[in-house]
């Protein structure tokens, strides 16, 4: 049984070669880059004014208050025309190109009218309001970075660049199976000894979230030639494959010897974590394939800390965990602790919150959660107060 750090080591470690594409620009979000941007123009492209004011020279200052003439009204998108002298001014707004003689732009706020084309600037405004041409990006600048994943905010920088076609990875096509003779679809009536799907679902749902491509393969029998057909099958048609169900110790677990009869190379079959222990990693090819246990928060946590990482490792992002360090709200005990403890949590008031759970089957927990704490081997015991590590969900 391998810690949770050496499985994650092993899982990282696979090489990739997935290829890339590329997509109009408002299809790039959640997408990660497969080049570097950069910049074909300054950012700003011209001096333009921060605010609503007027355009003002040097020599009123300190002379406060002065009246100046309005010579022209400059709004955004329009070639100022003429040149600010002493004792002459331009109506301006935001965004718009400051003329030449500019040294400030003053807040209209800080103004008043006291003729047709007469301002009196009453006092200096905080700052000179200008923004000047370049100071946030020069022409050639990099202004994203290979393996980023694009936020909304990354899509307006491709945007300010002309980058209206970016250069993306591929999305990995993710086979889901779910085995188990237990099992019916969600839109059937259990019988008596029967449950709901519910994983294939929530890994559709997960996948989609990296983004992937997930695809259901239905539902497979413990055992038999049919687990093996649909196996090899999804195998051959998939860049990952999540299987549930089938890869503990019991009679009825199946799943690993079919899988090394398919060709596939076990690299490991048990992580020393909880839940999640029974978890396979392996590889046939360019395929890989992960066996996560059937009960539900165990397939929903292995996902969240070893599957999704590894489909964007795919992609050539490389996410380092986010780790909050936290209080914990409440004392919190456990009977074993051979192994890592994964615990959901609710993260309120500064301070983390185990929510009421009852094991690897209660998915339901997880509707209550926004943490995962990480209690590590060997401790049974939190204090309230003690400073905890919890990934954010």
């Amino acid at each position: 049984m391998l810690s949770f750090e050496e499985a994650t080591e092993i899982v990282f470690a696979q090489n990739f070669n997935h290829g890339v594409e590329r997509v109009p620009l408002h299809d790039s979000v959640g997408r990660i880059l497969a080049e570097d941007v950069f910049s074909d123009i300054e950012m700003p492209p011209f001096n333009k004014s921060a605010v609503d004011g007027y355009a003002c020279g040097s020599s009123i200052w300190p002379e406060l208050p002065v009246t100046l003439e309005i010579i022209e009204t400059i709004p955004a998108g329009v070639i100022p025309l003429k040149t600010i002298l002493d004792g002459h001014c331009s109506k301006i707004m935001t965004g718009a190109m400051v003329p030449e003689g500019t040294c400030r732009v003053v807040m209209v706020e800080d103004t008043e009218m006291t003729g047709e084309n007469l301002v009196r600037i009453s006092s200096q405004s905080k700052g000179i309001n200008i923004c000047y041409k370049g100071e946030d990006i020069k022409t050639g600048d990099r202004v994203l970075e290979k393996g980023l994943r694009v936020a909304p905010a990354h899509v307006a920088v491709l945007a300010s660049v002309g980058a209206t076609s970016p250069l993306v990875a591929k999305l990995p096509r993710v086979g889901i199976i779910s085995t188990g003779d237990e099992l019916v679809e969600p839109e059937l009536i259990p019988g008596i000894a029967q449950i709901r799907n519910s994983n294939a679902s929530q890994l559709i749902a997960q996948v989609k979230t990296v983004p992937a491509l997930p695809t259901y393969c239905g539902i497979a029998p413990d055992e038999g030639p049919e687990l093996r057909k649909i196996i090899d099958r999804t195998l051959a048609g998939y860049d990952v494959v999540l299987l549930t169900g089938g890869v503990s110790m019991g009679d009825f677990d199946f799943v690993p010897s079919v899988l090394q009869e398919a060709g596939v190379d076990i690299l490991f079959s048990s992580i020393a974590i909880q839940p999640g222990k029974p978890t396979v990693f392996g590889r046939r090819g360019n395929t890989f394939i992960f066996g996560l246990p059937g009960n539900p928060v165990s397939s929903f946590v292995l996902f969240e800390i070893l599957v999704r990482p590894f489909l964007l490792r795919m992609m050539g992002n490389i996410p380092a965990p986010v780790m909050l360090k936290i209080p914990l709200g409440v004392d919190y005990s456990r009977r074993k602790s051979v192994r890592k403890s994964m615990i959901p949590v609710m993260i309120r008031d500064g301070a983390a919150f185990p929510v009421e759970y009852h094991g690897s089957a209660h998915i339901n927990a997880y509707t209550m959660a926004n943490g995962i704490l990480d209690m590590e081997i060997g401790i049974t015991g939190i204090s309230k107060g003690e400073l905890v590590n919890v990934r954010p969900l």
